[in-house]
């Protein structure tokens, strides 16, 4: 007698004959709502897993999402600051920078000239010569000298530096020219009649008038080939059971399950999410042969690697030491810190958490010392507004100021077969829990050639018209649909995907 597919949670298409092939198996290792957990759970072999189950949390599963691409490399290109604002330090501090301003309404004081080295993130690669600040814009040049408000008065294309005029004072001649100092245009100002093209000193159209265009900066990631295999002697296929099934849409036939084979399965899969963790960019890696990334002598011997989470955080993202439990009123003043840093990024207000143990429990310990469990309630906006839903993720809620945290404990990092040897070892330099951003941001993605909306988190893989590898399983040997003359059952696993931590600023490592 056939077994239906009640909830739908069958995927695997029946063979009309009892056949072992990759697209019939019953795969065991779905979790609970796996549709042979549910419904045969006869079938299950009575086996004691005294570690608990081999899984690491399905992370990925959670915050992710999932996108194919056909390319060798994904490149994406973010949108930089929408506000004009830079590093750099005074260069002359006698009034000899220049002329004085032009207009009515300017200031008469000599110019103070002022060099930019760097935006305010300090980006590397950042050109100081393209520079945005223009003749006649209001700008606040700030250092611990103090603050001051300024006219630009000269600012040549291609040039470093500009010449201001303080609205306050003659000049700025107390300032200290070895101090960094922070420049911040917030508006301009013209004289009557005078010409946006040639205001201040300019005499050009391109020294007074440049559009400022958007600032994009590019980023690059490639995908990783990962494999894994299983064999069982044909002898041994004995332990290959069957179940005759029917599906909603009227199919029947059979699927076969091997219990052995599903501890391979649900390895490979957490080898899939540790990569997309910790892989890190090979930078000893040289191209040879247009493609392939040569490490060492043996042609073909190394890979370029891909940029995991863990790599796009501590290279583009912030880092924070703090909230460690040694005291809650110490913890919710490093916490508010965090808050503090996230508002500097662009204030995503939603965030799901993922953290050790010691760390969870630091944070209800800071929670617990507060009148109430977050000001305000929660939103639960990324489980659609369900609390009920938030609780059977594993996932406990709280608001701090105008963000709405979504905490989760991460196996991974607690679990000494993972992370959590690693850091019991290196204590000094342990990952305690990562903070990412919920929702999308807007990205122009170069492959496709179109702007478009992505999560923060998300998978891209590998495939084509004629092969998806975003998870490839295939049967050979010469057991069930033979393939070879092998006496056994091989099965093969494959994925080609990379990780793309998009907006990294917007994410914390809690180290």
């Amino acid at each position: 007698m056939a077994i239906s597919n009640p909830g739908g949670l069958l995927n695997s298409v029946p063979a009309p004959q009892q056949q072992t092939l990759s697209t019939n198996y019953l795969d065991f290792t779905g979790g609970a709502n796996d549709w042979a957990q549910q419904y045969l759970p006869d079938l299950m072999e009575k086996e004691a897993e005294v570690f608990g189950p081999r899984t690491i949390s399905g992370f990925l599963s959670q915050v992710g999402a999932e996108e194919a691409m056909t390319s060798d490399q994904v490149v994406w290109s973010e949108q930089g600051r929408l506000h004009l604002s830079y590093k750099g330090k005074i260069a002359t501090n006698d009034g000899t920078g220049g002329s004085g301003p032009a207009g009515a309404n300017a200031g008469t004081g000599a110019t103070t000239r002022v060099t930019i080295e760097s935006d305010i993130d300090e980006t590397a690669g950042f050109t100081a010569t393209k520079h945005g600040i223009r003749v006649n814009d209001t700008v606040i040049i700030s250092n611990s000298d103090g603050i001051f408000k300024c006219l630009v008065v000269t600012a040549a294309a291609g040039s470093a530096t500009i010449d201001v005029s303080p609205y306050g004072q003659a000049n700025l001649a107390d300032n200290n020219t070895s101090k960094g100092t922070t420049i911040l245009v917030y508006g301009s100002e013209f004289g009557k009649g005078v010409s946006y093209m040639t205001g201040g000193t300019a005499t050009t159209q391109e020294d007074g008038r440049r559009a400022n265009e958007p600032d994009f900066k590019s980023f690059t990631n490639k995908p990783i080939i990962m494999k894994d295999y299983y064999e069982v002697s044909g002898s041994d296929t004995s332990r290959i059971g069957w179940v005759e099934v029917s599906t909603e849409a009227g199919q029947s036939g059979y699927l076969w399950y091997l219990k052995a084979e599903a501890d391979t399965r649900a390895r490979f899969a957490d080898y899939i999410e540790m990569a997309m963790l910790e892989s890190e960019l090979n930078a000893a890696a040289s191209l040879a042969d247009g493609n392939n990334l040569i490490v060492g002598s043996e042609a073909g011997a190394g890979n370029v690697g891909t940029e995991g989470l863990f790599a796009a955080i501590e290279s583009r993202g912030n880092i924070t030491t703090g909230v460690t439990g040694v005291n809650a009123a110490t913890d919710l003043a490093e916490f508010d810190a965090i808050l503090a840093e996230f508002d500097k990024q662009g204030a995503i207000e939603e965030y799901m958490m993922f953290v050790n143990r010691s760390t969870s429990l630091a944070i209800d310990d800071m929670l617990a010392s507060m009148n109430s469990y977050g000001a305000g309630g929660t939103s639960y906006g990324v489980f659609n507004n369900s609390e009920d839903m938030a609780l059977n993720l594993g996932f406990s809620g709280f608001r701090r100021g105008s963000y709405d945290f979504y905490k989760s404990d991460f196996r991974y990092l607690n679990d000494k077969a993972t992370r959590g040897g690693i850091n019991d070892a290196s204590s000094a330099n342990a990952i305690r829990g990562v903070l990412i951003p919920a929702g999308t941001s807007s990205v122009y993605d170069q492959t496709v050639g179109a702007s478009m909306k992505r999560p923060f988190l998300h998978v891209r893989y590998r495939a084509s018209q004629t092969d998806d590898r975003r998870m490839k399983t295939w049967v050979t040997g010469s057991v069930g649909a033979a393939t070879s003359a092998l006496d056994a059952m091989q099965l093969h696993f494959l994925t080609e995907r990379c990780l793309i931590t998009q907006g990294a600023n917007n994410f914390m490592l809690m180290k």
